[in-house]
């Protein structure tokens, strides 16, 4: 049976930092506020004329060459996003011009912040099938362009980044073991944005004025869903493919608030120091977070061959997912 294993990653992200006490000044709040209730101590953001398809461009082209793997060689791409370029056509389909990848289909996936994981999911299950060998898989966002900067609650939160992954077919151990998505609708309102649909398009012109095209959540109802949802998919994912979470060597969960990591992690009985965090520096990056982590990890050498990753998230849907690795 053929495995998705990956053979390359990249990152990027922007070069400005917004740190929090950039953020003091503009709306009330302190580094203290944000950095107990989030953990997070700065964030990236585009600066004026910066395109996401820009930064998932070159984040693709560092794990491109990392892999190996021509462009023209990608059978496809995929790229979890929830903040595209525009409306259409998929950011998927710009990347695939930049990159050269003359050969390659290209799909964007729509799970906000568990984008990326959806994208090895459906990756793993063209491998498998035989209908993909090289596999592109992007998770990235400009979310600070849909944020309602006189609202603490959300400004906080979020920065701006793009990840990816080169999955490859293999035959052996190593690659992607099992996977596990799910979804309930019922809780759509926790994390959304009103605006900018066909329901009430750009063109309506009260958009503005009611504040509907920037991000609203409902913060504490969504971090007790979260954090039961992420523990009780993972614990399925483990007990499906037989392994316990003694024998994970490297967790990574979606980086959307250090109370949440930290809660997911003790449920999951994870030791801490098997647990990545790098929110202080990004803050939450949505669907670019896991593949951001991913890449810092390769590259400080926190991933050895052999390793069992285990990769988490949750997200607007309200969506979730589980991916278990074998580096």
């Amino acid at each position: 049976m053929n495995r998705a294993r990956v053979v390359g990653t990249g990152a990027a992200v922007p070069k400005k930092v917004l740190s929090n006490a950039d953020l003091e000044k503009l709306v009330e709040t302190s580094d203290e506020w944000i950095t107990t209730r989030t953990g997070i101590k700065e964030r990236r953001i585009v600066s004026e004329g910066e395109k996401f398809s820009d930064l998932c461009t070159k984040a693709s082209e560092i794990a491109l060459k990392r892999s190996h793997v021509k462009p023209e060689d990608l059978d496809m791409i995929l790229v979890g996003t929830i903040s595209s370029d525009m409306l259409f056509p998929a950011t998927s389909c710009l990347v695939q011009h930049n990159l050269g990848a003359t050969k390659a289909a290209a799909s964007d996936v729509s799970a906000a912040c568990v984008g990326f994981l959806y994208g090895l999911h459906l990756a793993d299950g063209l491998i498998q099938s035989n209908k993909a060998e090289n596999v592109l898989v992007v998770g990235g966002e400009i979310l600070s362009r849909f944020v309602d900067w006189t609202d603490r609650s959300t400004c906080v939160l979020f920065g701006d980044g793009a990840g990816a992954v080169v999955l490859q077919a293999t035959k052996g151990d190593h690659g992607i073991l099992g996977s596990r998505m799910k979804s309930n609708g019922a809780y759509a309102d926790f994390i959304c944005m009103p605006g900018g649909g066909s329901n009430r398009p750009a063109n309506d012109p009260t958009q503005v004025e009611e504040k509907l095209p920037y991000i609203k959540m409902k913060g504490n109802e969504t971090f007790k869903v979260a954090v039961k949802a992420m523990a009780d998919v993972t614990s399925e994912l483990l007990n499906e493919q037989g392994f316990t979470h003694e024998q994970i060597d490297l967790f990574i969960p979606h980086q959307a608030n250090e109370r949440i990591i930290n809660a997911v992690g003790e449920k999951l009985k994870i030791a801490p120091s098997k647990v990545y965090k790098n929110i202080e520096r990004y803050g939450n990056t949505s669907a670019a977070s896991i593949p951001i982590a991913l890449d810092e990890c390769a590259r400080e050498g926190r991933i050895r061959v052999g390793n069992l990753v285990l990769l988490t998230a949750f997200g607007a849907g309200l969506v979730w997912g589980s991916v278990l690795l074998r580096w």
